[in-house]
């Protein structure tokens, strides 16, 4: 192509403990409403920690129209569920999608952990002959890319990015491209991630499970709560958008990737800083242009302590208001970003500011001048958001997205 075209988003689906579609998903942002809940899903007794954000009213089966539900993992339902929702968001006819080159870029952390448990389980319980057999076929990482593609009869790039807790912003980074360049007509973007034993087993011994409450940039957070859900976005031409006359939530401007590579679980604040630099360049924007910063937020004292550092030496004094959606959604691994992308579109669209819904007193640590929205949703114009995602092994990558002129 001579030039990159423009790219836009249309379409946002969510499936998330807060509420499923994307108008329930924002009215429980609006309210700081918090989905935390004992864990249905496994045993949690033998846990200090007993409480998820969990997706407790999830029927996969009236949600898809093609999938059955009996042959995908939970996370592959949610991955389904979410991109059906979004590209009906969007108006735009599936058969259209499935006739042009469009494909499925979906990241995760814990790919079908459930599943993989489930068959363990049954191995030791019972014997290897006794494993169901459907589970070996849905325990592949591939499969939650592979659940949307099949859902929606797509024949483009199908991929599952497994780098953690930035995966759907690399996966949003990465269709973003396609687009652009003219790769790809239409591309459903975003992650999937199921709570289960192995994650909480292992955020606990790292230390960085709450044990009731996920409270980000608060003297007293203590760490994460797991969580899960879908979020897939419809990314799309601009050109084609508004021929047919889409409503358009937002521009895709940019994004950054890198990865410090120092630690696999301590963030880096230089490293994260360069991160932003780096999404704000390719976007074509000033850090004095960002409104407002989706944070990654995980709750943890590292976490946000150094996020806030990074924060603070790309933008100085001027601090845009930067809150966390993981207080009322918990961390949903691979889709936390996919999360915030459509938390930012919606902030753009609709103009507010998403809270950090469960801070009680700011963490004087943090230093002056930090807005966290606490509480509650509050009206502001937001012209370009920022949504960051830093995972394990240092792996950051940070979208922008602008209001359409």
């Amino acid at each position: 192509m001579s030039e990159p075209r423009r790219v836009v988003i249309t379409g946002l689906g969510a499936v998330s403990c807060i509420g499923i579609g994307v108008e329930a998903f924002v009215e429980g942002l609006r309210a700081g409403r918090t989905g935390f809940s004992p864990i249905r899903s496994f045993d949690a007794s033998e846990f200090p920690s007993v409480v998820a954000a969990e997706v407790h009213d999830f029927d996969p089966a009236a949600l898809v129209e093609r999938l059955d539900p009996g042959q995908w993992g939970r996370s592959g339902q949610f991955a389904a569920a979410a991109a059906r929702l979004a590209v009906r968001d969007a108006g735009i006819d599936p058969d259209l999608l499935s006739a042009r080159r469009t494909g499925s870029i979906m990241g995760t952390t814990a790919g079908e952990s459930q599943v993989l448990q489930a068959a363990v389980e049954q191995w030791v319980g019972n014997g290897l002959k006794n494993v169901d057999p459907r589970l070996p076929g849905m325990t592949p990482v591939s499969q939650i890319a592979n659940a949307v593609s099949y859902e929606l009869r797509l024949s483009g790039d199908s991929q599952t990015i497994p780098t953690a807790c930035s995966a759907s912003n690399m996966a949003l980074g990465y269709a973003f491209d396609l687009v652009r360049t003219g790769q790809a007509d239409f591309m459903l973007a975003g992650g999937a991630d199921a709570v289960n034993r192995a994650c909480h087993a292992g955020f606990y011994r790292l230390g960085a499970l709450a044990e009731q409450v996920c409270r980000p940039f608060d003297v007293n957070r203590s760490g994460i709560i797991t969580g899960e859900g879908g979020a897939v976005l419809l990314l799309e031409p601009l050109d084609h958008a508004l021929a047919r006359g889409a409503r358009i939530y937002a521009e895709v401007l940019g994004y950054g990737v890198n990865c410090d590579a120092r630690h696999m679980v301590n963030p880096d604040a230089d490293s994260i800083a360069e991160c932003i630099r780096i999404a704000h360049r390719y976007a074509g924007v000033r850090a004095e242009q960002i409104d407002y910063i989706c944070a990654h937020g995980t709750g943890t004292p590292t976490n946000d302590l150094t996020e806030v550092k990074a924060v603070r030496e790309v933008f100085g004094d001027r601090l845009p208001p930067v809150s966390s959606i993981k207080s009322m959604i918990g961390h949903t691994m691979g889709a936390a970003s996919a999360f915030g992308a459509i938390a930012c579109s919606k902030a753009i669209e609709e103009g507010f500011l998403p809270p950090t819904a469960t801070v009680q007193e700011l963490d004087p640590a943090l230093g002056e001048g930090l807005d966290v929205v606490p509480g509650a949703a509050r009206p502001a114009s937001v012209e370009v958001a920022q949504n960051q995602g830093l995972a394990f092994g240092g792996n950051n990558v940070v979208t922008i997205f602008g209001r359409l002129r």
